[in-house]
């Protein structure tokens, strides 16, 4: 019988844009809504995947030093994007309409 070969590690082809999220989220001590969000994301993305070490244990260095464990933070985020969190939306900002501003235009 014949060993199975290992699988290499694998680059994900996020792995540069991830990379200065995860570095921004290590480096805060209270994390926002979308802090939250994004380690969710992060996580989801990388769970299994065949590489990217460095980035899986930053993100569980986060998930640890803000004082969750997975499914606290899984809970925490599905109650965020139940009140309406939307990604780049500013804090207290109302998502209402196209954003197109009618009071720019000259009324001639």
């Amino acid at each position: 019988m014949s060993e199975r070969p290992q699988s290499e590690p694998q680059a994900h082809p996020l792995h540069a844009t991830d990379r200065d999220v995860v570095d921004r989220l290590l480096a805060l001590d209270q994390p926002g809504d979308g802090d939250l969000v994004d380690l969710a994301r992060l996580l989801r993305r990388y769970d299994s995947f065949p590489g990217a070490d460095d980035l899986q244990q930053d993100l569980a260095k986060c998930l640890g030093h803000w004082g969750f464990s997975l499914d606290q933070l899984h809970r925490r985020t599905r109650t965020i994007w139940a009140a309406g969190y939307r990604p780049g939306m500013a804090p207290g900002a109302e998502a209402v309409g196209s954003g197109f501003d009618t009071a720019a235009q000259d009324t001639a």
